[in-house]
Formats: C-alpha cells, structure tokens, sequence
C-alpha cells in the first residue's frame, strides 16, 4: 500500500480535476476499479470486517455505523437480496451526492460493485431524485460503460458472481429520501414509510433482505479497501473516523462542495475553505445538517467541530452535512416561514401528528400574513412541535418540529417581532 500520509491523494474528490473522469477509460487511468478487481482476490466477510473497523458512519444524515448495518445482513450468498443506493437527496441545503454522481459516476459504481460482492447482492438499484435528470443521464452511460467492460453482468471477471445495477428515477418526493419509502416507491407503491421492524436488511425490497446505503457512504468503500481501516481513521475522530463530504451554500465567498477530515472546525471551512462571509458581512447564523437541523448562532458556530458528536452536544446535528451560512442581512422569520412550508408541502400525509402539526405550524406562523398574529404564537409554535416529535413512523414530523424549537430557542425575540410587526395586510 502506497503512503497515506495525505487523504486528500485517495480522498473522494481527489479524481475531479481530472478532465473527462466520468468516462470509464480515464476513470481507469486515474487508479479506477483496481479495487474492484483487488476485492474480487478477498473473502467477502473481510471485506465487510474491513469496512465495520474503519467507523465509517452512514453519509446520509443517521450517521449509524455502515458496518455494523451490514452485519444484520443475510449471510447466506444463494439467497436473493439487494443493494440499494439512496440518492433521493432531497434534504434543503443538501447537494454533495450530486456532486459526485455528476462529476465521478464511476466511484459510486466501483463501491456498489465491490459492496455487492460483500454482501452477495445479485441486483442493485440506484435510486435518484426526480429532479436529477442530467445526473441520471451520466448514470445510465456510466453503466453502459461498466456492462461494456464486464463489470456489471453475469460471472464478473470470471469469478462466478452476477451483478446487476440499474437506475431508478424517483417522481420528486422528499419523503423517499426515507429508506422504507424509498422502497415502496421503488415498488410501485406510494411512497410512504413503513414501521420499523423488520428494518430492510430482515425485510426490504419485494420482501427480500435489502441493504440500503448513501451514495457517498458506498463510494468511500473503495477508498477503505484502498488504505485499509487503521489508515482511514487517521482523520477524523474516534467515534466520527474518516473525511466527509459537505454542502456549502448561503452568504460564503465559495459556496460548493468539499471534502476535508471529520472535526474540522466549522470556523475553518467558513473562513478558509469558503473564503470568508460574503460582501464583508457579519455572520448571524448556521444551520449545520441540511434544512431539518437546529440552527446555531454566530458564537456557537465558531466553536463547533464538524462531526457527529461535538455538533450534537452543542444541540443540533451533522445531519447530510449539508451547512447553510446566514448573515447578519436574514431575517430569521422568513428563514422559519420557508422551513415550515417545506415540510408542510412534502408530508406524506399517513400520520396525524405529522399530517396535522406541520400545517398547524405553517398556518399559526403565517398568521401574520392577515394581521391577526401575536406574541404568544411564538409560545404556541414550540409547545406543538414538541408534541409532534417522536409520534411517527419516519422522522418527517421531527424534521419539521426541530428547526422550529431550534430557532425559537436561538431567536425567540426576532422571531415574536416578525410575527407582530411585519408582514400585514
């Protein structure tokens, strides 16, 4: 194994200079599915031991352990199974999978391959956002180039083991962003969630064992199998290992996408990795894991590391890593009043707490639209969306009531002035 000693050598993004990289052949060039062909020479159950001892977390906003996950998994390679790519990235702020499956489809497809022959899949679907139509597009020719190739098909490299991958296109709902309902849509049904258990590894697709990751959690597999797991975890912490992907947007010099080790200051990436605040302006607020986390204000930002626990300890979460930068210009009622009708307007509509408390939250905030709004709205929104959260099948009705209670913590006073001094009519 070569030296390791930069992450940013091996790290997910490292390919993306490279001019014409979604393409197959120069992929290959770059060091493209040589792991693939390294882990067809390997027992599955290493690899899946390899990928359990590197800590890596799930990259699509839980955060649980993708080893362990893949420990409840069947066993027994005869049985028929699936592996499922959740790329219904639909969370605000969030948009890093699609960055990566634009610019290096083939980094997906080589994780998917080489999970898939841990796990004894016979067939993968990649399920992507509606909205994704170009990302879907360089997808399906990616794939063409990889069944081209031979590594997508029956008896892959002459090992005996078939593996079928195909891309599904979602219809625009950001609840199939949601693993259960990701799969009754892929079913044909609506799609809405299912209680839990039998969690899809027991019970998914069709009713077969299916093993649902991210996109950026499956196409850091090769990079794992790459350095090793003692070498991956020599970023990041103890309990957050590793480099992540984050989705910066707002009022930064350079919004983008970047990739630099869990428990970077967030600080860091504001100041550096982003240039700095936009126009010289102060910073106000930010909201660390995509549209359903709790907000910070300025002070805290500057103090938080960006991985799963030190963000959670300080109150919110890392969530899809999607940060939204505000500064000191926002108006913290609007950012609220576009949060609940979101949440709102994607509600599936299958629980009551869910169903009614996101309408009841957007309709009492957005009184102040006919003047018939006062102080004690503020009051009256945090005590319903404490009683929405924990009371439903999927986490939709928390994703709502939590940036809520976060910004009424953080913003109470501007918040009961929004409500009784602007907007009307």
């Amino acid at each position: 194994m070569k030296d390791v000693a930069n992450y940013k050598d091996y790290a997910l993004l490292s390919y993306h200079h490279i001019p014409g990289v979604h393409n197959l052949e120069i992929f290959e060039r770059a060091g493209g599915y040589e792991m693939m062909k390294a882990c067809f020479l390997k027992d599955p159950e290493a690899i899946k031991e390899e990928v359990k001892n590197s800590g890596l977390r799930g990259r699509g906003g839980a955060g649980f352990p993708t080893g362990v996950k893949w420990g409840f998994f069947s066993k027994d390679r005869n049985a028929k199974k699936y592996l499922l790519c959740n790329a219904d990235e639909s969370e605000p702020g969030t948009f890093k999978d699609r960055y990566l499956m634009e610019k290096n489809p083939h980094i997906l497809i080589e994780g998917m391959i080489i999970s898939a022959w841990a796990l004894g899949t016979q067939k993968g679907y990649i399920y992507i956002r509606g909205e994704f139509y170009q990302q879907a597009v360089i997808l399906e020719r990616a794939l063409k180039e990889a069944y081209a190739k031979g590594y997508l098909g029956k008896n892959i490299m002459g090992k005996g083991f078939d593996f079928d991958l195909y891309v599904h296109r979602g219809a625009g709902a950001y609840i199939c962003g949601e693993e259960t309902g990701m799969i009754s849509s892929l079913e044909g049904k609506k799609g809405q969630p299912k209680l839990k258990p039998p969690f899809p590894a027991i019970k998914g697709y069709r009713g077969l064992p299916t093993m649902v990751n991210n996109v950026e959690s499956l196409a850091a597999v090769p990079w794992i199998m790459r350095m090793g797991a003692a070498a991956y975890k020599q970023w990041g912490t103890e309990k957050s290992p590793g480099t992540k992907l984050f989705s910066i947007s707002g009022d930064v010099n350079k919004p983008g996408v970047i990739e630099v080790p869990l428990s970077t200051t967030l600080k860091e990436i504001i100041e550096i990795h982003c240039g700095g605040m936009r126009n010289g302006n102060a910073l106000k607020a930010v909201i660390p894991g995509g549209s359903s986390a709790p907000v910070f204000n300025a002070e805290d930002s500057y103090s938080v590391k960006m991985d799963y626990e030190d963000v959670a300890a300080k109150g919110s979460m890392l969530g899809s890593g999607a940060i939204i930068v505000l500064d000191e210009t926002r108006n913290m009622g609007d950012v609220l009043k576009w949060t609940l009708e979101f949440y709102h307007h994607e509600s599936c509509g299958q629980c009551t707490p869910c169903r009614e408390g996101t309408g009841w939250l957007e309709s009492v905030f957005k009184r102040r639209d006919t003047g018939k709004s006062q102080k004690s709205d503020i009051a009256l929104l945090d005590k319903t969306a404490a009683s929405m959260r924990g009371q439903t099948i999927c986490a939709l009705a928390d994703a709502a009531a939590m940036p809520t209670q976060g910004m009424i913590k953080v913003f109470r006073e501007e918040l009961e002035q929004y409500v009784t001094t602007t907007g009307k009519k």
